[in-house]
């Protein structure tokens, strides 16, 4: 039977020179020069440490993360900026998640949606993944556009494509 599967990875090694171009960038920029930036990536928590001198310029900064990111090919939706910034003396500190794999609540989500289209076709959570299986590969193609359609805030991939 035909089966693909829907998964939400951010490669470490686009996601380090993404941050990487950030840096050079942030360095070059007129307006952030002579002032205190740091922008750090644990590639351990798939997390970005960011530390600058205002939040004017956090918000720059994180404008700079986005579209360097999504010209690497990683989505936007793959960086977490609910946490709000905090004062840590004389410079502003934000901690942005990567999100990596997908977590339970947002693979129930798709799975749910996937059944109420009334599509023949039969969803399978298994760890951090979602094995979808039909008869038709007709079928799977329409759960990829469903799904592309559908805004669940968060970055999916549609890999290892079986018929």
């Amino acid at each position: 039977m035909p089966s693909f599967d829907i998964a939400s990875k951010v490669d470490l090694q686009t996601l380090d020179n993404a941050i990487n171009t950030v840096k050079k960038e942030i360095q070059n920029r007129f307006d952030f020069r002579d002032s205190p930036v740091s922008i750090e990536l644990n590639k351990k928590e798939y997390t970005v440490q960011v530390e600058v001198e205002s939040d004017m310029k956090m918000k720059q900064v994180i404008d700079v993360i986005i579209s360097r990111s999504i010209k690497q090919g990683i989505d936007g939706n793959a960086f977490d900026f609910s946490k709000d910034a905090y004062p840590s003396g004389k410079v502003v500190k934000k901690e942005i998640p990567v999100r990596n794999g997908l977590k339970q609540d947002d693979a129930k989500k798709i799975v749910k949606a996937i059944k109420d289209s009334g599509l023949k076709v039969q969803p399978a959570i298994m760890d951090n993944i979602i094995r979808v299986t039909a008869k038709k590969i007709d079928d799977l193609q329409e759960v990829i556009s469903l799904c592309r359609n559908s805004n669940f805030g968060i970055p999916l991939q549609y890999e290892n494509m079986k018929s």
